[in-house]
Formats: C-alpha cells, sequence, structure tokens
C-alpha cells in the first residue's frame, strides 16, 4: 500500500499553523535545528529510495497491514464494534509506526542519536526498538510515576540499549518528561535529533509524526470497504497527544458519513480539579512547549495538574489537528473515566481474549457505551492502538479478581 499524503485538511500552513494552532518554535537555539528537520523531512516524503525502505520495513519488521476485527461478542448489545489492531504491531503499539521514519530520518541527516520523552513507554520502546535496528544510540527521559507503573517497558528499553532518564521535576509524568528531554536535545543539537512520540509541540513534529501515522487509516478505510462493504459510522481512538487518532482520521475526514471521535481521559471526574486529562472538554488556549493550542491551566496560564490511569494520556495539552477539528466541528471528543476504562479492559480480555493498553480501553469503552443507543446495522471502528503487557501488574493493583 502507497504511503498516502496528509489530508489537506489538516495540513498546516508554512508557518505550522493550522487555524490559531500549532506553530514554529521561537527559541533561538531550536529554530535552526527544527528548520533542518523540517527540510530533511520535506525531502524524504518526496524520496523514492527513503519511502521504498520505510514501506519494506513496515511489511518485514512491522509486520502492516494490522488487521480489523470485528468484535462480535461485545457487538451484541447493539452496533457492531470492529477494532483496527495495531497492538498487532511489532512492539505492541501504533508508536512504532512514526518512530521507523523518524529513526530513517535521523540517519539521513547523519545524527548519531535520538532522544525523546514517553510516558506509557510505548513510544520510548518503539524508538528503542528503531533506533538498535538502523544503529542509532538512544535516549529516552520518563517520568518517575511512569517508570514504577510501566515497569515492563522500562525492562524492555533497557534490553533494547537505550540510556533511560528518571525524570523526578514536578509531577514525575509526561509533560516533565518532555522538558527534561527538550533540555538535553538542546546540549546535542549537532548530534541527535529530538523524536517526539505524539503530535504535539512545535513545527514540524505534529505534521511529521501524522504523516507516518496516516498510514493507519489508509490501510483501514481500505480494509473496511473490501472486506465489510461501505464505511463505518463512526472511527473512534483515544486522545492523550493525539497520534493514534490523527493517524486513523485522516483517511476519514472528507467523508462526511464518518464521525470522528476521539476519547479523552476523565480520570476521577471532570469536577475534580487535577484528577483528570480531558484537555479538549476543559482546556483553554495558550501556547505549551513550543505550540499553540488547547491545554489544561492554571489562572496564571501554567500547565495544570493533570491524571489519568492511562500514562501515556496524561499531557495537560493536544496536538493541533485535533484543537482544529473541534474549532470547525468535523472532530467530536467524548470522554471516559478511570473506572469505565478499567471496565473495557475486562470486558475486551474476558469477551474477546483482547488484552488492551489502558489508553485503547478508553476508546472501547466509549465504543461500549455508544453501541448500546445505536442499532445494530451501526458500525463502529476502534483504533485498538496498543496492547496491554505492560498494564498488567498495575491493573492488578486496582481490581480484584
Amino acid at each position: 500500500m502507497a504511503q498516502e499524503s496528509l489530508n489537506p485538511f489538516i495540513t498546516p500552513d508554512q508557518n505550522g499553523n493550522l487555524g490559531k494552532h500549532g506553530g514554529k518554535i521561537q527559541h533561538p537555539a531550536l529554530v535552526t535545528a527544527l528548520a533542518e528537520i523540517e527540510e530533511g523531512f520535506r525531502k524524504i516524503i518526496h524520496d523514492e529510495e527513503f519511502i521504498a525502505e520505510m514501506k519494506r520495513l513496515q511489511a518485514t519488521f512491522v509486520g502492516r497491514p494490522s488487521p480489523i476485527y470485528h468484535a462480535r461478542t461485545l457487538s451484541q448489545s447493539g452496533a457492531q464494534i470492529f477494532l483496527k489492531r495495531e497492538d498487532l504491531n511489532h512492539t505492541g503499539a501504533h508508536k512504532i509506526n512514526h518512530c521507523i521514519g523518524e529513526v530513517l530520518l535521523a540517519k539521513k541527516l547523519g545524527k548519531k542519536k535520538v532522544i525523546a520523552e514517553t510516558g506509557a513507554g510505548q513510544h520510548g520502546v518503539a524508538l528503542a526498538t528503531a533506533a538498535a535496528l538502523l544503529g542509532l544510540a538512544c535516549e529516552i527521559h520518563m517520568g518517575v510515576v511512569d517508570i514504577a507503573k510501566e515497569h515492563p517497558n522500562v525492562s524492555r528499553m533497557k534490553i533494547l540499549g537505550a540510556k533511560l532518564v528518571p525524570v523526578s521535576e514536578g509531577a514525575g509524568t509526561l509533560k516533565e518528561a518532555v522538558d527534561s528531554a527538550f533540555a538535553s536535545y538542546m546540549e546535542q543539537l549537532d548530534e541527535s535529533m529530538f523524536a517526539i512520540g505524539s503530535v504535539v509541540g512545535p513545527a514540524p513534529y505534529p505534521e511529521m509524526v501524522a504523516y507516518f501515522q496516516s498510514i493507519v487509516g489508509h490501510e483501514a478505510k481500505a480494509q473496511f470497504e473490501s472486506q465489510y462493504g461501505g464505511l463505518p459510522d463512526e472511527v473512534i481512538a483515544c486522545v492523550g497527544g493525539g497520534s493514534n487518532a490523527i493517524g486513523l482520521f485522516n483517511a476519514f475526514i472528507d467523508e462526511p458519513s464518518v464521525d470522528l471521535v476521539g476519547v479523552e481521559p476523565a480520570g476521577e471526574g471532570l469536577d475534580k480539579a487535577g484528577r483528570h486529562a480531558a484537555t479538549l472538554s476543559l482546556g483553554k488556549f495558550g501556547n505549551i512547549q513550543g505550540f499553540n493550542c488547547y491545554y489544561l491551566q492554571e489562572e496564571d496560564g501554567t500547565p495544570a495538574e493533570v491524571h489519568s490511569i492511562a500514562s501515556g494520556l496524561d499531557y495537560p495539552g493536544v496536538g493541533p489537528q485535533h484543537c482544529y477539528l473541534k474549532d470547525t466541528g468535523r472532530g467530536r471528543y467524548e470522554i471516559a473515566t478511570d473506572k469505565e476504562c478499567l471496565d473495557a479492559f475486562l470486558r475486551l480480555s474476558r469477551e474477546e481474549g483482547i488484552i488492551p493498553a489502558l489508553e485503547s480501553s478508553h476508546a472501547v469503552a466509549y465504543a461500549l457505551r455508544r453501541a448500546k443507543e445505536l442499532g445494530p446495522e451501526k458500525r463502529l471502528l476502534v483504533n485498538l492502538s496498543g496492547r496491554g503487557d505492560k498494564d498488567i501488574d498495575f491493573v492488578l493493583t486496582k481490581i480484584t479478581l
């Protein structure tokens, strides 16, 4: 399958903006470095040799295309639920899609190392995997809270040869990991490339990560039409930064019959400040970590404390593409609580034999709720963005079997 370009609807302008969201970094030390990355990105997406190598690795190393699975047992209560099985990718999540692209780009630029943040550890594992494959060093910054929750992924990164940097400042979660990783990158600009883990940050990162993730949506659209006839009624994905969601949404934006639904973490409830991460539901516009978006903030504009049972979703901001989809009304953003997430985690595990990531379980939770509201002729396609191996020990501390 050809590597598709981004839908023009969510392609930023030359300044990296989608409406009022996005933008380029203004930090003097990073302007030149990110301009180099952007120039390289613009070249490689038209480079036949680069595309051929990426496609080879997608097929033979990642294991693409990932299948679509009809969850027949979960579908008995209403609408039909289908899963895009990104959990079956090598490394267990969608993150490998953009990590292969980013590390290939870093190598093309002559860099010796990739540096990144990680929340749940899936981006860290995927980047460490791609770096090991392609012969680059890898440095991963991870909050101490997430290190404790996601121990299996920590072990995987170390085995793959990555240098793991624990981050204890502030809340010790994803936002602080991003800050720490960028600070380290600024000290190694000549030899390294920052490989961000979602569609967040200054340009060109949101566009670049979305481009590499767009394969999910293009595959899913072709598969659904071929296997089930027509298109799904809704395409659904969890949203933290938003990479797996924008990857799925991209191919369906021009299909008005298909609703685009992002599911945010409501944590312990939207009425509890600091105990959720529902950015698009309650966030305000501003600038966070070098780009404009909606983010959860205090009265003085500083990022608010956030929470989610899923480490990969506890970020106070969100990608500019999702802000734009909300502003234009093309995207709809719903919520799922920690409890709903755990319930969905167990139902999918016990009724379909698939243990999902806690991040993905938010999307499954919404789909289960939505299916009851619709008739059996309606079809919901969920991006099952990752598997739950990393979460099982943590989940067992939250439930009684």
